[in-house]
C-alpha cells in the first residue's frame, strides 16, 4: 500500500481569488469537489487508487493519494483533475508516510473536501492502525540517488564486504524494466551495533529501489524485544497488507537470544507468526530480519519456519590487523587528522577486530590526540576516567549506609554496584563499547535485617552520584500491583512505573506474585514488570525483596526476570552484639540509656532468640525495648516522686528488660538435678 501527497498549480487564477475572496463560493465549491470527488473515486475502485482534494491554498490544491500497492497513474490524476472541473498546470508528487499521509485526511475533512477520513482508511483496512493495534511500528522513506559506488564503499567502511557487497552487485546485475515482480530473497542482517544495523538495511533497501526490486520508498520496523507477550495474528496480516509493495524491518533486541523459559515460548511464537506472515507476501512484501550476532538460536528457529524461502545473510566481517589498520586510517582521513604509532598501539596480531572495536580505539586515541596535540594548552587537565576512578561515592545518603550496623556483604555489593554504574559512565561519554547497564536488584533475608531502610538510602546514593534523576522510593507488593478484574493488572504496574520513575520500585515479598496455577493475575503482574524493567531501565531502580528461600523459588520460576538482575544482596541476621549495637542507638534516639547489668540481660536473650525461626532481628530489638520502657514505668511509678531523679527516669536497668510476647522467653541453664 502506498501513500502520496499532490500538489498542482490550478491555472484559472480568476477561480482560486473568487475562492480566497467570496466565503460562500467557497463553501459551494467544495461542496461540489466532495460530491465529484467521491463519485470519481466509486466509479475506479477496482482500479485500487483513491484521489481527494486536502486543502487549496492561493493557487495551488494539495490532493492526498492512497494505492493498493501499485505506482500512481498520471492518466489516472488527470482523470480526476477533469472531473472535479480544475485546471491544472504543473504537478509534483512525492510518497510519505502513514502518519503524514493521515495529517493530509484530517485537513481534508476539516476542509470538508470528504465526509470522514476514517471511511478511506477502513475501505483500505488500516483503521485498525489507529484505534488498538498489537503491533507497535515506526515507519520511514528510502532518499534514493545514492549510486551503487557510493553504496559499495559503505559495505566496505562498515568492514562488511564480504557479504553486503556481493549483494549489491547481485541487485544492480538484475534488469530494471521487469515483467513480472516478486522477492526471489529475503534478508537476514546481523550485527549488535544499532547504527551499523541501520547503514546496513538501508544501502540494501536503496540499492532495491533504485533497480525496481521494491516499488515503495517506504519501509516500517516493528520490534520483537524480550518478554513481549501480546499480538495478535489479526493485526500482524493487516499490518503486512499496508506494507504491500514495500518492506518491513523486523528488529531483534541483546536480550532476544538469551530468553529462557515462558519468553522464549512467546519468541517462538511471534518468529512463527512472522514467518507465516512472510511466506504467505513473499513476493508483494520484502522482510529483513535484524538479529544480534550471536543468534544461532534464533536463526534456528527461523529456519524451522521458512522451510524453502531463500534468506541472503548480511553481516560485518572480522578484521585482522592489517584491515584493522586500513579501517583506522580510513577514520584519520575521514577526520581529517594525521595518524600515528600510537593509533594501532592496542591492536594485537593474533585478535580480530568488529568495527565497533576499532571504532571505540580510534575514538580514544582521537581524543587524546585532540588534548595533546592539536591542542597542547589542554595537555595537563586529567581525563574523566582517572578523575571518575579515584572519586569516591558522595552524599549523606552514602555516609548514612556505612554507619548503619553491620550489614557488611549488603555494602560490599552496593560499592560494587555504584562503581560498576560509574564505570559504564566513562565508557559512554567516551563513546566506547559498553554493556547495557543492569541496575535491578534482589534483596533476600529475613524480617527486621534493614532491606527497606537500605532500598531508601540506595535510592538517595544514586540521586547524589548522578545515577538516578529523583532517587525517591515507591514501596508495593502484591495488592498495589495485582488488579481485582481482567485488564486491570498491567495498568496498575505501569502506573506504579511511572510512579516510581527516577527512583526506586521497591517490591516487598515480590514472590508473592507467583499465583498456584498459570495463567493468572499474578503472571500478568511478573510479564508487565519484566517489560517495564527494559522500558524504563534508563532512570529506575527495581528491588525485589523477601525471603532467601521463597525469592529463590521465585526467580527460578520466572528466568526471564531473573536475567535482568544484576546484583544479588543478601541481608545476613543479625549477631547478638550487633543487636546490642542496634540497641544502643534506638535506646539514644529515645533519650534513654542501659546499665551494664541490662546489656548484658539483652545479650544473652538476643543469643537465645536470633536462631528461632521468624526472629525479627531489629524489629524485635525496637518491641524489646518498647516493652522495656513500660517495665521502667511500672517500677519508677512504685517510688516516691520526690525520689525519682532525671537519672532514673532515663535508664533503663536489668530488671526492666522483658520479652515481646511474639517470643519464648530465653531458657536458663540450671546446675544440679531437678
Amino acid at each position: 500500500m502506498m501513500f502520496f501527497k499532490l500538489i498542482a498549480e490550478i491555472v484559472d487564477k480568476k477561480w482560486c481569488k473568487e475562492y480566497r475572496e467570496n466565503r460562500d463560493l467557497k463553501h459551494e465549491r467544495r461542496r461540489m469537489i466532495s460530491s465529484l470527488g467521491e463519485e470519481f473515486n466509486s466509479r475506479n475502485r477496482g482500479c485500487g487508487i483513491t484521489i481527494f482534494v486536502s486543502e487549496i491554498n492561493c493557487d495551488e490544491i494539495t490532493c492526498g493519494i492512497i494505492t493498493s500497492g501499485s505506482e500512481v497513474s498520471e492518466r489516472i490524476i488527470k482523470s480526476f483533475f477533469k472531473h472535479i472541473m480544475i485546471e491544472f498546470n504543473r504537478m509534483r508528487y512525492e510518497e510519505v508516510t502513514i502518519d503524514r499521509f493521515k495529517s493530509i485526511c484530517r485537513r481534508a475533512e476539516s476542509g470538508e473536501f470528504i465526509t470522514d477520513e476514517e471511511e478511506i482508511f477502513d475501505m483500505y483496512g488500516i483503521g485498525f492502525l489507529f484505534r488498538y493495534c498489537s503491533v507497535s511500528f515506526g515507519e520511514n522513506l528510502i532518499v534514493p540517488g545514492i549510486s551503487k559506488n557510493k553504496l559499495i564503499d559503505t559495505a566496505e567502511s562498515l568492514i562488511a564486504e564480504d557479504t553486503l557487497g556481493p549483494e549489491i552487485e547481485r541487485i544492480y546485475a538484475g534488469s530494471r524494466n521487469l515483467s513480472s515482480y516478486g522477492h526471489p530473497v529475503h534478508y537476514f542482517i546481523e550485527t549488535d551495533n544499532l547504527g551499523t544495523r541501520k547503514q546496513l538495511y538501508y544501502s540494501l533497501l536503496t540499492a532495491l529501489y533504485d533497480n525496481n526490486r521494491i516499488k515503495s520508498r517506504r519501509y516500517c520496523y516493528v520490534d520483537c524485544e524480550a518478554g513481549q507477550h501480546s499480538f495478535s495474528e489479526y493485526d500482524y496480516e493487516n499490518f503486512y497488507k499496508t506494507c504491500i509493495g514495500g518492506t518491513v524491518i523486523v528488529r531483534f533486541d541483546a536480550d532476544a537470544e538469551t530468553d529462557e523459559g515462558e519468553f522464549a515460548s512467546a519468541m517462538r511464537e511471534k518468529i512463527r507468526l512472522l514467518c507465516e506472515m512472510l511466506k504467505k507476501y513473499r513476493n508483494q512484501v520484502l522482510t529483513v530480519f535484524c538479529l544480534p550476532r550471536t543468534c544461532e538460536r534464533i536463526k534456528k528457529i527461523y529456519r524451522e519456519y521458512l522451510g524453502s524461502i531463500g534468506m541472503v545473510e548480511i553481516k560485518e566481517n572480522l578484521a585482522d590487523t592489517d584491515r584493522a589498520k586500513e579501517y583506522l586510517n580510513r577514520l584519520c582521513s575521514e577526520n581529517h587528522i594525521r595518524k600515528d604509532k600510537k593509533l594501532y598501539e592496542k591492536l594485537e596480531d593474533e585478535k580480530k577486530y568488529l568495527p565497533d572495536d576499532l571504532y571505540s580505539i580510534f575514538g580514544e586515541w582521537y581524543n587524546t590526540k585532540l588534548r595533546t596535540s592539536v591542542f597542547p594548552q589542554y595537555s595537563s587537565i586529567q581525563v574523566s576516567s582517572e578523575k571518575a576512578i579515584k572519586e569516591k561515592a558522595v552524599g549523606t545518603a552514602y555516609e548514612s549506609l556505612n554507619e548503619m550496623i553491620g550489614l557488611s556483604e549488603a555494602k560490599d555489593v552496593i560499592n560494587k554496584a555504584l562503581n560498576y554504574y560509574k564505570i559504564q559512565q566513562i565508557y559512554r561519554d567516551k563513546g566506547m563499547k559498553q554493556d547495557r547497564p543492569a541496575m535491578h536488584m534482589v534483596f533476600t533475608g529475613n524480617p527486621g535485617t534493614a532491606k527497606t531502610t537500605v532500598a531508601r538510602l540506595f535510592a538517595r546514593i544514586m540521586k547524589e552520584n548522578g545515577l538516578l534523576s529523583k532517587g525517591h522510593l515507591v514501596e508495593v507488593g502484591r495488592n498495589d500491583l495485582v488488579g481485582m478484574f481482567v485488564g486491570w493488572t498491567a495498568p496498575t504496574v505501569k502506573r506504579k512505573f511511572n510512579e516510581a520513575k527516577g527512583g526506586v520500585l521497591f517490591i516487598d515479598e515480590a514472590y508473592s506474585l507467583v499465583d498456584d496455577r498459570d495463567g493468572m493475575y499474578g503472571d500478568e503482574a511478573i510479564n508487565t514488570i519484566v517489560q517495564e524493567m527494559e522500558n524504563m531501565r534508563d532512570d529506575l531502580v527495581v528491588i525485589f525483596a523477601g525471603y532467601p528461600k521463597e525469592m529463590q523459588k521465585f526467580l527460578n520460576k520466572n528466568p526471564g526476570l531473573r536475567s535482568r538482575i544484576a546484583f544479588h544482596v543478601p541481608f545476613s541476621d543479625y549477631n547478638a552484639d550487633e543487636l546490642c549495637s542496634i540497641a544502643k542507638l534506638i535506646g539514644k534516639s529515645k533519650g534513654v540509656t542501659f546499665t551494664d547489668g541490662a546489656y548484658s540481660k539483652m545479650h544473652s536473650v538476643f543469643e537465645s532468640v536470633s536462631g528461632q525461626p521468624d526472629f525479627g532481628n531489629g524489629r524485635y530489638v525496637r518491641n524489646l525495648i518498647e516493652l522495656s520502657k513500660m517495665n521502667q514505668a511500672g517500677r519508677i511509678a512504685t517510688m516516691k516522686p520526690e525520689n525519682v531523679t532525671e537519672s532514673i527516669l532515663t535508664t533503663v536497668e536489668a530488671d526492666d528488660i522483658a520479652f515481646p510476647k511474639c517470643m519464648t522467653e530465653p531458657k536458663t541453664r540450671k546446675i544440679g538435678f531437678n
